[in-house]
């Protein structure tokens, strides 16, 4: 019996009756039960769940992380996007030849189990761009995973795009590359934010006269967000309402001014850049635009937000003064708290990235094996409230934090279009 068939008793169109009935208010919240989501692949020693579904499903970037770890020159030598679901891992493949590369970014899977992300194909780029990140040079393309298929979403004319997030209706946001020129990076051809309804590629405005911009989140309600700049830097973090762009108050950083993910409530969460430059922040926008600035883990040096749910918890990515991968995070009740003080002391997770929350309260993302014949490796996790489980964390046995570099962080989260991470 196929993997699909095999799933297939699973797929439950009623979600929301099943969210409803099953979670209780976050302040009830003690402790989490950790999963290792594993490798799929037994010769990769690194994974990432990125996307989150209602169902507890997430969307997996499984890959080879190229030592030494702490070089500015650290890649991702292969990768695959991963489904994972119910401990069984579906290898969406690529759109290039066997041994191709396809990875995610946030976001990218929905509650029917549909899923996007960026895939290499055969052929290379004609502007000698490495717009997936493998080191291939390979045209990079948007693609639409749905019934055990993949297949390529088109561009605004160009040659490459990244699909980054998918809602319930089956509308995609990312960027797509257009047949003119970027002014701020030529030759290279511009990188704008993109709808993709139906198949068809839809361009979303830019603030002003920014040449480049991504959308990487999006709801129910056909809201989305990302950013607006140029090729070197996310300028503005913004909101496209009714086919409108507007602009989210930042602190005066010219850089780094990101929204990653929308709620259906219209809650927004990101990073901003300090007015000063020094660092970026965990950031939580209000739908009437308010910003509330969430700030970084305690002993930290800066944050980003990249999971909300629509009863208001946020979860991210708390970094040190290194610019290492730290400490995930959960945000609720306006208290940020390092996801490993909630985790038992008996798991062999020690988390340092969270990625996505589901409106169960589930937490998908990264986390470094403490011990075995896996130590440091990354896997990927999923963290399900417990309500039952109270004693020790994970934080209260390790006298060293465990951390995956994050001079990687261009790589293993792949470019967000041209620009690095933290641009």
């Amino acid at each position: 019996m196929n993997t699909l068939r095999r799933l297939r008793k699973f797929w439950i169109p009623a979600v929301a009756t099943m969210v409803l009935g099953c979670f209780s208010d976050a302040s009830a919240q003690i402790s989490y039960k950790i999963t290792d989501l594993g490798i799929n692949n037994s010769k990769d020693n690194f994974s990432m769940a990125m996307g989150l579904n209602n169902q507890g499903w997430a969307e997996n970037m499984d890959g080879f992380v190229n030592p030494p770890e702490n070089n500015m020159g650290t890649t991702v030598s292969r990768g695959r996007a991963v489904i994972s679901i119910y401990g069984i891992n579906i290898d969406l493949g690529t759109l290039g030849k066997p041994g191709a590369n396809s990875w995610i970014n946030w976001g990218g899977i929905n509650d029917r189990g549909e899923a996007v992300g960026m895939s290499e194909t055969s052929v290379p780029d004609p502007n000698g761009e490495d717009i997936c990140g493998f080191g291939t040079f390979l045209t990079c393309v948007a693609f639409l995973w749905r019934d055990g298929h993949m297949s390529a979403l088109p561009t605004l004319g160009g040659n490459n795009g990244q699909a980054s997030a998918i809602n319930n209706r089956g509308e995609a946001v990312g960027f797509a590359e257009t047949a003119n020129a970027d002014p701020t990076c030529p030759p290279a051809p511009a990188e704008v934010p993109v709808l993709w309804e139906k198949g068809q590629a839809h361009g979303l405005p830019l603030v002003g006269t920014d040449p480049d911009g991504f959308a990487f989140g999006i709801n129910d309600r056909d809201q989305a967000v990302g950013y607006s700049g140029n090729c070197f830097f996310a300028t503005h973090a913004v909101v496209w309402k009714n086919g409108t762009v507007v602009v989210l108050q930042d602190l005066g950083g010219t850089k780094s001014n990101i929204a990653f993910v929308i709620s259906n409530r219209g809650q927004i969460a990101g990073k901003v850049r300090s007015a000063d430059g020094s660092t970026y922040v965990a950031a939580l926008w209000q739908p009437d635009g308010t910003l509330k600035i969430l700030g970084f883990v305690p002993g930290d040096h800066a944050a980003f937000a990249t999971g909300i749910n629509d009863r208001g918890q946020v979860v991210g990515n708390s970094v040190d003064s290194s610019n290492n991968w730290s400490h995930g995070f959960i945000w609720q009740n306006d208290v940020m708290t390092d996801l490993n003080t909630l985790i038992p002391a008996e798991s062999n997770l020690s988390v340092i990235s969270a990625s996505n929350i589901n409106d169960r309260g589930q937490i998908s993302g990264m986390a470094t094996v403490v011990a075995g014949p896996h130590t440091g490796d990354i896997h990927a996790f999923l963290a399900t409230p417990d309500e039952e489980h109270e004693g020790r964390s994970i934080a209260d046995v390790l006298t060293t934090q465990p951390k995956l570099p994050a001079h990687a962080c261009n790589h293993l989260l792949r470019k967000f279009g041209r620009i690095g991470f933290d641009q």
